[in-house]
């Protein structure tokens, strides 16, 4: 009889930022296969006498596949433990087709995005009202290509909140396309280097001219996410417009307009 193949979201490097039914799946889980390059093994600290934990950094896809199609067939429940959010550059799909094949059952337990926790580490918004209300969450062509009409700079041409994930080695490349989608060199950046992570995030500000050289000042060349936004800094902003949710005078199911 097969167990289950859990992936488990492990959020952005704080082992606390886990969801609570992903920390309860991680203690009953009979195996835990890791992505040890990118989660904190602090989140083995859950784990119970006898599981099974083993490190993928150093697996190939096939590898990866063939230990959790291994282990459940031992009819155990397995997690596979990865960064942030399973569906968000995780290669998801890839490690599920060979377990449908195998007739494991498999489910998903989302993550807080790396993205997210940047934003909260650098007390930024995505959003805000009258200024943008879209979030861009891409990456820079490396070594893998980009999809037709998903270049950096077709994208920033929406001139809304940009997430760019694993291109920090690329920043060169960043800064050129931005100016291309005609971003002032002079926007705000912010680069941060291991979100979350307790005593190793990184928060770099600068504007797009010079973010390029202030990271390479830092040494930050590996586990960042670069922000461009036209509301970073919004919390230094004189004057906001308000959201409209909150205004006295927006009426909604809850809450009722007074008579002034």
């Amino acid at each position: 009889m097969s167990g289950k193949v859990w992936f488990v979201g492990a959020g952005p490097g704080d082992p606390d930022l886990i969801t609570v039914k992903g920390r309860d799946l991680v203690e009953r889980a009979d195996a835990i296969l890791y992505a040890g390059s990118l989660v904190s093994e602090a989140a083995m600290r859950w784990a119970k006498d006898g599981c099974q934990i083993q490190d993928s950094k150093g697996m190939t896809l096939q590898e990866i596949t063939d230990w959790l199609i291994q282990q459940a067939h031992s009819g155990e429940t397995v997690v596979r433990l990865q960064t942030g959010d399973p569906g968000l550059y995780g290669a998801l799909v890839e490690m599920v087709q060979p377990l449908d094949r195998a007739g494991i059952e498999v489910a998903v337990i989302p993550g807080v995005s790396s993205a997210m926790a940047s934003v909260a580490a650098g007390v930024e918004t995505l959003t805000l009202p009258e200024v943008t209300q879209t979030v861009i969450l891409t990456r820079v062509e490396g070594r893998t290509p980009m999809p037709e009409g998903e270049s950096l700079s077709e994208l920033a041409a929406h001139h809304t909140t940009i997430c760019i994930f694993l291109s920090i080695t690329l920043l060169k490349k960043v800064q050129s396309e931005l100016v291309a989608a005609g971003w002032s060199e002079e926007s705000p950046v912010m680069v941060v280097q291991k979100a979350s992570w307790p005593g190793e995030e990184k928060i770099i500000r600068g504007p797009l001219s010079e973010i390029r050289d202030l990271c390479k000042a830092e040494k930050i060349a590996s586990q960042a996410m670069i922000v461009v936004s036209p509301v970073l800094g919004a919390r230094e902003w004189p004057e906001l417009k308000k959201s409209k949710l909150y205004d006295p005078g927006f009426h909604h199911r809850f809450r009722k307009v007074k008579d002034l």
